[in-house]
């Protein structure tokens, strides 16, 4: 995005109009490789997370991202998981803006998070998980604002700066929930075209929002099809491919998080993780992981190896008992 001083406020609903109406909306091929792809990710951007908790997370570009040393980012989801984590070891985000950041239910709230929030290293801005979707839809549909109910009356409101106005029917007093256009969105999905055209499987969440409302979108494919097969089911689409900027072709994508239907998430993996990290703490633990996981690999196969063929068949095989 270049010089982060010209970079328009997340809510200048102005300037993000202005931006997608001068951006190149190609019909044409969008494949390309996950480092020129992680490599449109620039520092300072607001970069938005698709999928929800341990479901559908773009891990392969994060990854990615991660290796490419980036700085100074504002990460956006508003169930964050460990991607949030790592990029808060790694130095990559300044900022994060959620609802929740945990795992799961069974590991209780982050604390990694807790550790960099509390520290300093790293600003918290919380929304309700409402609110969240209210701004990434409301940036979808290039307004300034979605009135709602959300927040009011609690202390939330005045965290992200959130203002209210007066219904012109009723005289009540609404949040207006302000929109947010992230520089980038990165999105997995269960299948695309080579032109982009994007399908989720089970629950989108709100990766079809976001990736209207983002400047530069990249996306993630479990598996690549044909155009005559997108044709053939044409409402499968979530993602049309005249929003997507870069497709990269990557299998297992998410793990270990999981992809609906095709393998699940790696519990044993998480609950190695956190015990590690209640052992010898946040920094020491999560540096560890990034040093194995994200650094060393050269690339996603690399990194898949370290799991094995045995373990990711055990998960393909959970997934599908779950949908058989």
């Amino acid at each position: 995005m270049g010089d982060p001083a010209l970079r328009p406020a997340e809510w200048d609903f102005v300037a993000a109009r202005r931006r997608l109406e001068a951006k190149p909306k190609s019909a044409g091929e969008k494949l390309t490789s996950i480092d020129d792809a992680a490599a449109r990710v620039t520092e300072g951007d607001r970069v938005a997370v698709g999928g929800c908790l341990f479901s559908r997370t773009p891990l392969a570009l994060v990854r990615e991202i991660l290796r490419a040393r980036r700085r100074g980012l504002t990460l956006v989801r508003n169930l964050m998981c460990t991607e949030g984590e790592l990029m808060m070891a790694a130095g990559a985000v300044e900022r994060v803006m959620t609802a929740w950041m945990s795992i799961g239910l069974p590991w209780g709230v982050s604390k990694v998070m807790r550790h960099y929030v509390e520290s300093g290293a790293v600003a918290l801005e919380e929304w309700s998980h409402l609110a969240l979707g209210l701004r990434f839809r409301a940036a979808a549909m290039g307004v300034p604002f979605l009135p709602a109910l959300t927040m009011l009356g609690s202390d939330l409101v005045a965290v992200g700066g959130m203002k209210t106005v007066a219904d012109p029917y009723s005289g009540e007093t609404l949040a207006a929930v302000p929109a947010l256009f992230p520089d980038v969105a990165l999105l997995h999905v269960h299948r695309a075209d080579r032109f982009g055209n994007s399908q989720i499987d089970g629950y989108p969440h709100m990766d079809a929002d976001i990736a209207r409302a983002a400047a530069t979108v990249l996306v993630t494919t479990e598996e690549l099809v044909t155009d005559d097969e997108t044709r053939r089911h044409p409402d499968r689409t979530v993602i049309p491919g005249f929003l997507v900027d870069a497709l990269v072709h990557v299998p297992f994508g998410s793990f270990p998080h999981e992809c609906y239907g095709l393998y699940h998430a790696d519990f044993d993996h998480f609950a190695e993780y956190t015990a590690s990290i209640d052992a010898r703490g946040p920094e020491a633990a999560v540096g560890e992981y990034l040093a194995r996981y994200v650094y060393g690999p050269p690339t996603w196969d690399d990194y898949l190896e370290l799991f094995g063929g045995e373990r990711l068949a055990r998960q393909r095989a959970a997934a599908r008992e779950l949908t058989a």
